[in-house]
Formats: C-alpha cells, sequence, structure tokens
C-alpha cells in the first residue's frame, strides 16, 4: 500500500509498527515454552502457539519497519529545516548541543561576580574565602537568551516542516 504522510505521521505508524512487533515477541515468549507437571495432561495446558506464523508476522513487521524507517531518514537527510541551512538529521543533532549550551549558560549567568565561599580559621585569625567569576555574567545572560531564542525558532521549524512536508513509501500489506 503506497502512503504520503507527513513526517510526524510516519514516526507516530512506525510507533505503532514497533508496538505490534513488541505484542509478538511478548506472546511468543510466554506461550512458546511451557511448564506441566508429571502426570498432567500436557495438551490441556498446551497455549496456543504457531511458530511458522509467528515468524512470519515478525518478518512482515520487521520489512515494514525497515521501509519506514528507511523513509524517514532520507526525509530528514534530504529536507532543510527553515532557514537554517541544515537538514533534519543535523538539527536533530544540533538540538541537544543547543540544550545543553543553554543549560551550562543558565547556570553562568546565575552566578554572582563575587560570592563568598567559605569561612574558616580560629578566633580572629578568620579567613574568609570567595569565588570570583572569570567572564562577564551580563555577556553570558545576553548568551543565555539568544541560544534560548535560537533553541525555541528551530524547534518550531522543525515542527512545521515536520507536520506540512510529505514523504511517500509503499509498505506490505
Amino acid at each position: 500500500m503506497k502512503y504520503t504522510v507527513t513526517s510526524a505521521e510516519a514516526s507516530k505508524m512506525l510507533k505503532k509498527i514497533l508496538e505490534e512487533r513488541n505484542i509478538v515477541l511478548d506472546n511468543e515468549r510466554q506461550s512458546s515454552v511451557f511448564n506441566a507437571s508429571l502426570g498432567e495432561d500436557v495438551e490441556s495446558v498446551r497455549p496456543a502457539y504457531d511458530y511458522e506464523e509467528t515468524q512470519k508476522t515478525l518478518d512482515s513487521l520487521n520489512r515494514k519497519i525497515r521501509i519506514l524507517k528507511h523513509a524517514i531518514n532520507c526525509f530528514n537527510s534530504s529536507r532543510t529545516v527553515g532557514s537554517t541551512g541544515m537538514t533534519i538529521d543535523q538539527v536533530l543533532v544540533y538540538i541537544p548541543q543547543l540544550t545543553e549550551m543553554r543549560n551550562k549558560l543558565y547556570d553562568m549567568q546565575n552566578r554572582l561576580p563575587k560570592q563568598r565561599t567559605s569561612i574558616g580559621g580560629i578566633g580572629s585569625n578568620m579567613v574568609i574565602d570567595y569565588r570570583y567569576t572569570n567572564y562577564s555574567v551580563e555577556k553570558a545572560k545576553e548568551d543565555y537568551i539568544r541560544v534560548s531564542d535560537e533553541l525555541r525558532k528551530i524547534q518550531t521549524a522543525l515542527d512545521v516542516l515536520n507536520t506540512t512536508e510529505t514523504m511517500e513509501f509503499e509498505l506490505p500489506d
């Protein structure tokens, strides 16, 4: 059957097929072997299981998964996200990098330029240690805003692309 779907729809289809495959595998694990006590009628406790039919089903599902993942990979490596100049697969690497940078900058922008870290000593010989930032806290705040805005912009552009542009592929029945 031929499909023309968005990337978001293809991902949902893939998730559904993976769930179907997991159900078949779980059923196979539960019914491909069984226990029976000595003297018990083995046929009365034998679960329903058809080895050949199960393998055919798994082969079919695995083939659909390969086809669908290939279509998604081709889509991701050939579509450019907004005005980024990057393909989806590049953006999928860039987003975690931006997220990590944003999280680091969040901590850096919230530091005080000078902060007391410890007080030590005995009696009148007290020693106070300070930690100083070795960068501009203001610049870290500006960079945090810039990186956060860029992350939101790229995520939105990716969402738009994933829900509007389509791909085509054929899946066997």
